[in-house]
């Protein structure tokens, strides 16, 4: 088949792939992936930026709701249910993390979560389905992040997210309400003038909302579609169209069907252990490893013999905070994740606790720290390293570098603490039963007849049954 544009092989491949394009390597990955936005996105709703999110979304009525996760009686119209959820996935910085740079499902599973609840029970949303329709929309983003090479590195202009994710966001939206290719390409237009937001929000509350609304006007684009609106039919084509956002766009028609792979079968994703920028887990990773020299036994970190502290980082100034002042700031901080890790050992998800944050044996180590921006350290996710060297004041240095953390696509996080995460991260929301009955669903979710049965889950615990779990 011969196609006309770029924008309209990205139409027709929507349409197109089916079930039977899946492989088992993509299936495996992707429910990995889900299981991990579904963790995440459950801690979230404890967050204060999800708060303001959901109080601002209550305004809006319909007669069609979906599921906030993880509250019983808190339902809103699809769209800002994805909205809200999506800002909980990313409210602490700890979903999944892409190469070329992105966080690619958490503006796609809420969207398909919202959408397979509000769909007519019949015909039944299968398992197969869901993965389908999140694969096309995570496909979509890495194909246009693969256009440019600005996207290899680390962002300097734009959320990566708020620009490919709105994308992704109508992919999956179109291919799960069953839009012809015609449609899927306006939808994708009209995506386009939704998409982009600046680093500037980046370590602020703001920046959880560039996946929620990526996630939000995705869906708002393919309704649009629906309703007949029209964009430019070549918007991936030009670089007044898709191209404004990337230097070097080159957009390139995509495989036929007939021989297409999945990028995601070609890389994988990083996954979080703490919830911080995907950078400063090569820092922790360093810090670990150079503490060990440092600490003995239980014995605390011996803060006054230490002189220096310098961090051979990549030169990511969005991540260069010398002195956070909120949990946000610390969770983009080189210095913050090196100095939290060489007090206490480890970086956990209470450690951007402001009380934390501000304690004064970090504040001091703090004091201590240096950047440094050595030529070879690009700032790429798939090259960047960290080398530490703490010098004592006897004149001792101690350095340590880390070329790949555990978690990282090159040395992945095995199911068994995958699935540890999802439950340290589920359990503040849901008992253990359904924590257990979500990682079961999952684990078979290409066996799985109704989504139905996934989506029902969504909701957490009955007010009584939150009650007794605080008891």
């Amino acid at each position: 088949m011969k196609f006309k544009s770029v924008t309209e092989s990205f139409a027709k491949v929507i349409h197109g792939l089916n079930v039977g394009h899946l492989t088992d390597h993509v299936i495996q990955r992707s429910k990995r992936m889900i299981l991990d936005t579904l963790g995440v996105g459950f801690l979230g709703t404890s967050t204060e930026v999800f708060h303001k999110a959901s109080e601002y979304s209550k305004i809006y009525s319909s007669n069609t709701t979906s599921t906030v996760w993880g509250r019983p009686d808190f339902r809103l119209p699809p769209i800002y249910a994805a909205f809200v959820n999506g800002v909980a996935i990313h409210s602490m910085d700890f979903d999944d993390t892409w190469h070329p740079a992105t966080h690619p499902s958490g503006a796609v599973l809420p969207v398909l979560m919202a959408l397979s609840e509000a769909l007519p029970p019949s015909p039944k949303f299968s398992g197969l389905d869901l993965l389908l329709a999140f694969n096309v929309g995570i496909e979509v983003q890495g194909r246009l992040m693969h256009f440019s090479k600005e996207a290899n590195d680390i962002p300097k202009r734009f959320h990566p997210p708020s620009v490919v994710g709105t994308l992704g966001s109508a992919a999956a939206a179109s291919k799960i309400l069953g839009l012809s290719a015609a449609k899927c390409q306006e939808a994708l237009a009209i995506a386009v003038s939704h998409a982009g937001a600046p680093l500037a929000n980046a370590a602020t509350q703001t920046k959880p909302l560039h996946i929620g609304n990526a996630a939000r006007h995705g869906m708002e684009a393919v309704f649009l579609a629906m309703l007949g609106l029209q964009g430019n039919k070549q918007v991936l084509d030009m670089q007044e169209g898709f191209g404004a956002f990337y230097a070097n766009y080159s957009p390139k028609i995509l495989p036929s069907l007939n021989s297409y792979t999945w990028l995601l079968d070609q890389q994988d994703v990083a996954f979080k252990r703490f919830p911080a920028h995907l950078s400063t887990h090569w820092v922790a990773d360093a810090a670990a490893s150079v503490r060990k020299h440092l600490v003995t036994d239980r014995a605390l970190l011996p803060i006054d013999r230490i002189e220096r502290i310098v961090l051979r980082i990549p030169n990511v100034q969005y991540v260069n905070r010398p002195f956070p002042g909120s949990e946000h700031e610390a969770r983009h901080s080189f210095q913050y994740v090196a100095c939290a890790t060489l007090l206490d050992g480890g970086v956990i998800v209470p450690s951007f606790h402001k009380c934390q944050i501000n304690r004064p044996q970090v504040r001091e180590l703090l004091g201590k720290v240096e950047l440094q921006h050595p030529w070879d350290n690009r700032p790429s996710f798939n090259t960047l390293y960290c080398e530490i060297s703490v010098t004592l004041k006897n004149g001792v240095t101690f350095t340590k570098r880390s070329d790949t953390f555990y978690g990282h696509w090159r040395k992945p996080l095995s199911q068994k603490d995958l699935q540890e995460k999802f439950r340290a991260n589920a359990s503040k929301m849901l008992s253990c039963d359904t924590v257990e009955r979500f990682i079961e669903i999952v684990e078979n979710l290409e066996d799985l007849e109704d989504c139905s049965l996934l989506t029902a889950l969504l909701k957490g615990p009955s007010p009584s049954e939150m009650v007794s779990k605080s008891i």
